[in-house]
């Protein structure tokens, strides 16, 4: 009889141990070591550019990706491609339009392990007040409690509405645009991971 009561709690604690949600790690972009750039082409010469402003909230564990989540906000008048006609024109309303709409955000609701230190954040990205589903690839290398994630992203800039009138095909302004990430996180709270 006490062997059955032992065994039927053990069978308890388990079942309790199994419904516990996963914790992941916090983690908190360090944005001196951190970059969100993106490149184009203008009447046939590429340029390249970044934004100066971005923060986010980050909830990763490699070991259960699937549990995690972040948010990145971009400040898109922070946007800058050392050219001062096309930065002029960007935060404009046939551009960003940051008169209304002062930031742009990336949500990943979950990851996903693709193997070694590849990874996909799957989410919605928001430009314009458009939302979309996009997948992010990026790998991710972690050294103690400093995390370190490199991405790339293409997007076609008018399926958000960025790039009005004359600016609506690829005459002048190429379409297709890259999203590039270089992030450096530090850990804030939960336990080391392992990668």
């Amino acid at each position: 009889m006490a062997f059955l009561k032992k065994a039927a709690f053990s069978a308890f604690a388990m079942s309790v141990l199994a419904a516990t949600p996963v914790l992941a790690a916090d983690w908190t972009i360090d944005p001196a070591h951190s970059t969100i750039g993106f490149s184009g082409t203008q009447t046939g010469n590429a340029f390249t550019g970044h934004f100066g402003k971005f923060d986010g909230t980050i909830s990763f564990d490699p070991a259960h990706p699937e549990d995690g989540h972040a948010k990145i906000t971009i400040d898109v008048a922070s946007a800058t491609t050392a050219d001062k006609q096309r930065d002029g024109a960007m935060p404009g309303s046939d551009w960003f339009n940051v008169a209304n709409f002062p930031t742009a955000t990336f949500e990943a609701r979950s990851f996903r392990a693709k193997g070694g230190n590849a990874y996909e954040a799957v989410g919605t990205l928001t430009i314009r007040s458009v939302s979309r589903p996009e997948t992010l690839p990026f790998t991710l290398d972690i050294s103690g409690q400093t995390a370190h994630a490199k991405g790339h992203l293409d997007l076609i800039r008018s399926t958000f509405g960025i790039g009005q009138g004359p600016w609506a095909t690829g005459q002048w302004v190429a379409l297709e645009v890259g999203v590039n990430i270089d992030v450096t996180a530090n850990q804030t709270s939960g336990s080391s991971p392992h990668q």
